[in-house]
């Protein structure tokens, strides 16, 4: 009797103790987190100097993601149109509902979540490794020690291009998508060309583009401040920065899907 009374209490305190170490090493986490985003959003000490910067991490992260985002896009639309054709069967619905709902679920989905994690996994890890290196080699060391605000410098012309320009990653998203639909219809003719296209003109509201935009705008600060903040914080030699990697795509990935649902849940 003795055994089997203790046995839940232990059961309980384990739990207890459990989800305790979990807060108390989330809570330092969004502490060291929060300081950094505090020197990353300080004024520049050089604009120029910030210019430039910004101009290069543009063209690294976000002109050279072009190429993978259509590309995707492009299947995604495709694979959206294809199950949509197979799971209607013989259901008695006009045929523009395909390029309805194509058109419905990359706007409000799959351009701005799906493509984010994408994103998370090409843009973070190389963010999280270049800083982890560059923290590992003393390179941040040696920033700190003559003065310049070394968050500042490296991480906010990061987040800047990102965040500046994700919104044309989404549009360029959402059109090579309907482009991946529109060529299946034509390969298939299931539906036709025209009725695809009649059903992307169909009830089309302007607020599920911005709603789109919006939610991008949001992952691509999360993907970006994560991904430096994982590199930044690396301590170690070169297995702890391929760690760091793991971990800022990981976490990004798990915030992107989070806060989809609550952004979702409050801007539609």
């Amino acid at each position: 009797m003795k055994i089997a009374n203790i046995s839940p209490t232990i059961a309980h305190k384990l739990r207890k103790n459990a989800y305790l170490c979990s807060v108390n090493k989330w809570i330092p986490t969004l502490g060291r987190y929060m300081i950094l985003m505090g020197r990353v959003f300080a004024k520049p000490d050089s604009w120029s100097m910030f210019g430039r910067q910004f101009v290069f991490e543009t063209q690294k992260l976000v002109i050279d993601s072009i190429g993978i985002v259509c590309l995707i896009s492009v299947f995604i639309g495709a694979l959206c149109a294809l199950q949509i054709v197979l799971n209607m069967g013989d259901a008695i619905l006009p045929p523009y509902i395909i390029g309805y709902t194509t058109r419905e679920l990359l706007m409000l989905e799959f351009s701005s979540a799906i493509i984010s994690l994408i994103l998370a996994g090409k843009v973070g890890s190389n963010i999280a490794s270049e800083i982890g290196t560059m923290r590992i080699t003393e390179q941040i060391d040696a920033l700190d020690i003559m003065g310049v605000n070394s968050a500042n410098y490296i991480i906010l012309p990061k987040i800047a291009a990102m965040v500046v320009f994700m919104p044309i990653l989404v549009i360029f998203s959402i059109s090579s998508g309907l482009v991946g639909a529109y060529l299946l219809a034509v390969v298939t003719n299931d539906p036709t060309p025209e009725s695809f296209v009649t059903g992307i003109q169909t009830f089309f509201e302007e607020g599920h583009i911005y709603f789109s935009i919006k939610k991008g705008l949001f992952f691509a600060f999360l993907i970006s401040s994560i991904a430096s903040y994982c590199g930044y914080n690396v301590r170690g030699g070169a297995l702890q920065v391929g760690k760091a990697s793991t971990q800022a795509v990981v976490a990004t990935s798990i915030f992107i899907l989070m806060f989809d649902v609550i952004l979702t849940e409050i801007l539609m």
